[in-house]
């Protein structure tokens, strides 16, 4: 197991896939990361030599993407201001009714519950 950004990755996935967990990195960015580093998307992490490790944080480091626990940061305030200054999605999250203008009538059982 290799422990990258506080997420750990599997040894026996593919870089693609296995930088993928991390949260805050999806397709386009893991391409980004895998091109610049001149990882081939198909090397396991199994393969990877701590050097090639080391560079690969580097080259997140690089990029300067706001990945874990700083992203999920940024997203809790941003949902605290939406209720703060009483926006519709702020009192729609405060009521745990549905955000984006999905129907309540037959739909969002579960979203109703809560």
């Amino acid at each position: 197991m290799v422990f990258l950004i506080n997420t750990e990755l599997a040894n026996n996935k593919i870089v693609y896939f296995a930088l993928r967990k991390i949260f805050g990195l999806g397709k386009y960015r893991v391409q980004l990361i895998c091109k610049k580093a001149g990882f081939a998307y198909n090397c396991k992490i199994l393969n990877l030599t701590n050097e090639q490790i080391i560079q690969l944080v580097k080259t997140i480091e690089t990029l300067k993407f706001s990945l874990s626990n700083d992203l999920k940061k940024n997203q809790a305030l941003l949902l605290n201001s939406f209720i703060e200054i009483k926006l519709y999605k702020g009192l729609r999250r405060l009521k745990g009714l549905p955000v984006r203008g999905q129907r309540t009538h037959t739909n969002a059982k579960t979203a109703k519950r809560r």
